[in-house]
This record gives C-alpha cells, sequence and structure tokens, in this order.
C-alpha cells in the first residue's frame, strides 16, 4: 500500500511524458523526411534542388532560436500549456509545408521547427518529475531514443511510401493531423503544476534570470559546443545529405542510399539509452563522451577509407550507436546548474547545440553540396566531405577534456 501512495504522483507525468515521447518521434519523422523528397519537393515548389535544402535548413533556425523560448515557459507554466501549443503550431506547420509554393514552405517549415523545439525539453522536464535522478540520464537517453527511432522512419518509411505513389500532400498532411490530436491529448493528460506567481514588483526581467544562471556558467558552453559537434555529423550529413551523398559519390541505388542514410537514426535507438544507462552505471560522465566521440571517428574513417570491409549500413548504424554519446552533455549541464533552472537549461543547451548545427550546415552546403554534382573525383569528394566530420568531433573531444565531470562518482569524491 505504501508502494502505492509514493508512486501515485508520479503516474500522472509518466503518462504526460509517454505523449511528450509521441510528439518527439513524430518531430524527428518531420525533421527528416525531406531528405528522401528533394526532387518531389523541387517539382512542387518549382525551384531548384540547393534552394529546397535552403528551406529544409529553416528548421533549424527557428528551432535553435526556440529553445531558449522552451526553457523559460517550462520553468515558469510547467509543461502543459507550452508543450500542447508548440505540438499545434509544429502539426500546422507540417499542414502548411504541404502547399505548393514555396514561399509556404519556408514558413512551415519555421513553424515546424518553433513548435519542434518545445519537444525535448518538455519531456525532459517531465522525466525529471516522473523519474529519479539515478535514472535521469536514462530516461534521457530513451527519449532521444524514441526521437531518432522517429528520424529513421522519416527516411526509411517516407522515401519507399513516395516510390509506392503517396503523394507529398498526403503524407504532410497526415503528419500535421496525427501532430495536432496528440498535443490535443497532451494538453488533458499532463499535469498542471504549481507555479509561484509573479509578484506585482517583479518585472519581466525576472523571466530571463534563469538564463543568466546558466550562461554565465563555463560548463553549459562547453555542453553546448560538445553536443553540436557530435549531433553534426548525423544531422546534417545523414538527415539532410546522406541520401544524395551515398547515390552520387558511391553510386548507390535510391533504396540503398536511404537504407545506409536512415541507419545511423536507428543507430541511435540503441546509442542514446546505452550510453546515458554506461554512464548512469559507471557514475562518470566524461569517459563515457570520449569513448563515444573516438568510436565516431573510427567508423567513420572506415566508411570513407575501408567501405568493402563491410556493408555501408552497418558502418552508419556503428556511427549512430557511438554518437548516442552526444546526448550525455544533456545530462551534465542539468547537473553543473541549479534545480530552479533545469528547463532554462535545457533550453539552453538545445539552442546550443542546433546553433552549431546552424552554422555548420550552412558551411558544408558551401564547401561540399554545391559541388555535390560538379565533382570529377567522386570518391574523394566523398573523403573529403567526410573528413570535414571527423575533424568537428576531434573538437568535441577537445572541449570534453576540458569538461568538468559531474557524474555521481565525482560527487562522491568531492564530499570526501
Amino acid at each position: 500500500m505504501r508502494t502505492n501512495i509514493k508512486s501515485a504522483p508520479r503516474n500522472p507525468y509518466i503518462l504526460a511524458w509517454a505523449f511528450g515521447l509521441l510528439f518527439y518521434l513524430l518531430e524527428y519523422a518531420v525533421r527528416s523526411a525531406p531528405s528522401v523528397m528533394i526532387p518531389e519537393l523541387s517539382t512542387a515548389f518549382a525551384t531548384s534542388p540547393k534552394r529546397v535544402t535552403s528551406v529544409i535548413g529553416m528548421y533549424y533556425l527557428t528551432y535553435s532560436v526556440t529553445s531558449l523560448i522552451a526553457g523559460i515557459a517550462l520553468d515558469k507554466l510547467g509543461a502543459k500549456y507550452p508543450l500542447s501549443i508548440g505540438t499545434i503550431i509544429a502539426g500546422l506547420g507540417c499542414i502548411l509545408f504541404a502547399v505548393a509554393s514555396i514561399y509556404d514552405g519556408y514558413i512551415g517549415r519555421l513553424l515546424q521547427g518553433a513548435g519542434s523545439a518545445m519537444a525535448f525539453p518538455a519531456c525532459v522536464y517531465l522525466a525529471a518529475r516522473a523519474f529519479s535522478p539515478r535514472k535521469l540520464a536514462t530516461a534521457i537517453g530513451v527519449t532521444q531514443c524514441l526521437g531518432m527511432l522517429g528520424g529513421s522512419a522519416g527516411q526509411f518509411l517516407i522515401g519507399p511510401a513516395l516510390r509506392d505513389g503517396y503523394s507529398l500532400h498526403f503524407i504532410w498532411i497526415g503528419l500535421g493531423a496525427l501532430i495536432i490530436l496528440i498535443g490535443v491529448f497532451i494538453l488533458f493528460v499532463t499535469p498542471k503544476d504549481e507555479i509561484k506567481p509573479l509578484k506585482h514588483s517583479e518585472d519581466k526581467s525576472s523571466w530571463l534570470d534563469p538564463y543568466k544562471i546558466v550562461f554565465t556558467n563555463k560548463q553549459s558552453y562547453l555542453s553546448g559546443a560538445i553536443s553540436g559537434l557530435l549531433f553534426a555529423p548525423t544531422t546534417i550529413f545523414a538527415m539532410t545529405w546522406g541520401v544524395a551523398f551515398f547515390q552520387k559519390d558511391r553510386n548507390m541505388d535510391f533504396e540503398s542510399a536511404t537504407l545506409a542514410s536512415a541507419f545511423v537514426a536507428l543507430g541511435w535507438v540503441v546509442g542514446c539509452p546505452l550510453m546515458g544507462w554506461i554512464a548512469d552505471k559507471i557514475g562518470r560522465r566524461k569517459p563515457v563522451l570520449i569513448v563515444g566521440a573516438s568510436l565516431m571517428i573510427i567508423n567513420l574513417l572506415q566508411l570513407l577509407y575501408l567501405p568493402t570491409l563491410y556493408p555501408a549500413y552497418i558502418s552508419t548504424f556503428l556511427l549512430g550507436v557511438a554518437s548516442g554519446a552526444a546526448m550525455i552533455p544533456y545530462s551534465v549541464i542539468k547537473e553543473s546548474n541549479p534545480d530552479n533552472v533545469k528547463g532554462s537549461a535545457t533550453g539552453a543547451i538545445n539552442f546550443l547545440t542546433f546553433g552549431v548545427t546552424s552554422l555548420l550546415g550552412p558551411l558544408f552546403s558551401y564547401l561540399y553540396g554545391n559541388t555535390l554534382l560538379t565533382a570529377v573525383d567522386r570518391e574523394t569528394h566523398f573523403q573529403s566531405a567526410g573528413l570535414f566530420w571527423v575533424v568537428c568531433i576531434g573538437m568535441a573531444i577537445v572541449f570534453a577534456l576540458l569538461l568538468r565531470e559531474t557524474g555521481k562518482k565525482a560527487s562522491e569524491v568531492a564530499a570526501i
């Protein structure tokens, strides 16, 4: 009987977290799906493939900026209304993306990014209330696992659906309607937190106080930089350019290229909870983070220089498993900041992570995307593009060495 009494308050948060995971899964599908429909989107928008990739990139612009708003909203209002509103905005963005106009495409993609930015911080916020601190890194890993499963589905399922005759309008309107429906469920099942009302003497600047704490902490910047540099190879390369690069530079057919790209995200499904569980088990964050990043480099080098060692989809799957380490900085930033700003800490690392993505995306496009159709030596072009990400991961390892350990073992040593 005592167990039931203790667990009862957690149940509503677990249910709300579960619906948040569904939204997170679908928003990742929305994020990755355009990579397998660039020719169709070019036709629908009556524009060039290069401009279509510009439209796709708009997602990360609003995602990174809105992440800051998400953190404040969660700390000040709880998850109930911010999460449900974000879900509905993302759904409307999907429906608008189905309109055959390049300008509606831009607006739709911006709305998708803005609404989706609420998903992960809200899921972490709800997980922190549903599970014990000892299981937080594991819960965050499971959350990201579901997201990447959606990212894999966005390529692995939607690509063949297009080839089977399903229209862009059907896919995007269907995704939008389903996301909005989930938003309605979230509104009803998410508990309304007791939020301290704003006093008359307090001004609006007090809403920014949590970010003053987070952004004056060097650990926050290191965490965001590391996560962004580890995220980018999967977010930019696999989810945006992967299919095109495997088709053009490695002469793969569409199905094989889609399979190779999708298996990166599928590797995350294994890697995120695995890396989080190991970090919780050994009570340390940095060793798991550095080993995971090192394994990413090893797998990328194998894919670049020993491609016949085993099929490309195995290489990309192993890359995805190792890159699950990119979620560990999300635990570090929460453990490095006070309890009352944890929502803002998650928003801040999302802003920093996808800020890095927003910077690296255009740079990679300029250096390698623009030459994808004109490169004479295809293999050299592919290897050069891959080495770009090896350098990024190497930078992440350097930053990780500067990071302060926040795992429970470090706390135990400090207490002695």
